[in-house]
């Protein structure tokens, strides 16, 4: 695996921010707008011969000033090695689709545009994929609301389905997870009578 990472890094000395190999799986982070290049070379170069694109998925920061992570996970078969490639991008930077070179990452692309918005640049059909028509938003940002902005429904007096503001009949409630049995402030029903029977009282 150091091997491939030098021999990477030596290749695309340019393109490459940093490489890791961590827990047997090597990552490397490649800036944004060469990573076609870096994708191309990592499936043509005989050394690497990483050809099957099994990933692609966002990652959200939103305390960075580049929010996203965009991770391509690839496979090579011939070496039974894997890699790990990240770019950071943010929500207004287009960076440069893989589909010219991994057809696969069509897909893949759509799903992260619908989840996260990040646009992909040279994208054939870029449109949302797992949300409705119309939706607003994207779900997985770490600030997305957790009712989200409408909600759809069947309404009788019209036959038809509807769209609307989220309207919450109640408040979320403040849910204590804390373990009755351990370091409770307070007698849960039923605790009293084994604090009785503790002090030498009739149960």
């Amino acid at each position: 695996m150091q091997d491939i990472a030098d021999h990477i890094s030596q290749a695309l000395d340019n393109d490459i921010i940093s490489t890791d190999i961590s827990h047997g799986e090597l990552t490397i982070v490649v800036r944004a707008d060469h990573i076609q290049k870096v994708l191309t070379y990592l499936k043509d170069d005989q050394a690497c011969l990483f050809r099957q694109l099994v990933d692609i998925c966002g990652v959200d920061y939103p305390e960075r000033a580049r929010r996203f992570d965009v991770v391509y996970h690839l496979l090579s078969i011939e070496l039974n090695q894997r890699i790990r490639v990240k770019i950071e991008t943010d929500e207004d930077t287009a960076i440069p689709s893989a589909v010219d070179v991994f057809p696969a990452a069509g897909w893949f692309e759509r799903e992260a545009w619908d989840m996260y918005g990040i646009f992909f640049a040279g994208h054939p059909d870029l449109r949302r994929m797992l949300t409705d028509y119309g939706f607003k938003g994207h779900p997985l940002r770490k600030d997305f609301p957790l009712t989200g902005f409408v909600e759809c429904r069947y309404s009788e007096e019209e036959k038809r389905v509807v769209y609307e503001p989220v309207e919450l009949t109640q408040e979320f409630r403040d849910f204590d997870f804390m373990s009755p049995w351990e370091s409770a402030e307070y007698i849960l029903p039923g605790d009293e009578k084994s604090e009785a029977s503790g002090n030498g009282e009739a149960k």
